[in-house]
């Protein structure tokens, strides 16, 4: 079994920074690549950012210069950094990690429960 846990998430004025983590725990193997997802209300889930094993980062366009993806692969742990948040950034953002179990073959991707995050104006 394996869990995503997020965290950093609230409401903050516009101008200002949070950062995102991620942990996972339970029966790993080896966690590929992991990423940041939002979804807005009534919208699809969309990417914020990815990082890759080997430290390689995509962004959305709307975030590229304000957002920082990273991880810590000794902890499990990836990050969102985000400055210069804008009301139009507030969602709901779920974490994303494609993660090997001792057990399996194929790898599966896995979803964080989600955590808001709110830019007033």
């Amino acid at each position: 079994q394996v869990q995503l846990v997020e965290s950093g998430g609230g409401l903050v004025q516009a101008g200002e920074s949070l950062r995102l983590s991620c942990t996972a725990s339970g029966s790993i193997f080896r966690i590929n690549a992991m990423g940041w997802y939002r979804q807005f209300p009534g919208n699809q889930r969309e990417l914020v950012a990815a990082i890759a094993t080997d430290g390689s980062t995509n962004y959305a366009d709307s975030v590229k210069g304000r957002f920082t993806i990273s991880r810590d692969n000794a902890k499990n742990t990836v990050y969102l950094q985000m400055n210069s948040l804008k009301p139009e950034d507030t969602a709901v953002y779920y974490c994303n990690a494609d993660i090997l179990m001792p057990t399996m073959f194929t790898s599966l991707y896995y979803w964080g429960q989600g955590t808001w995050v709110t830019v007033s104006s």
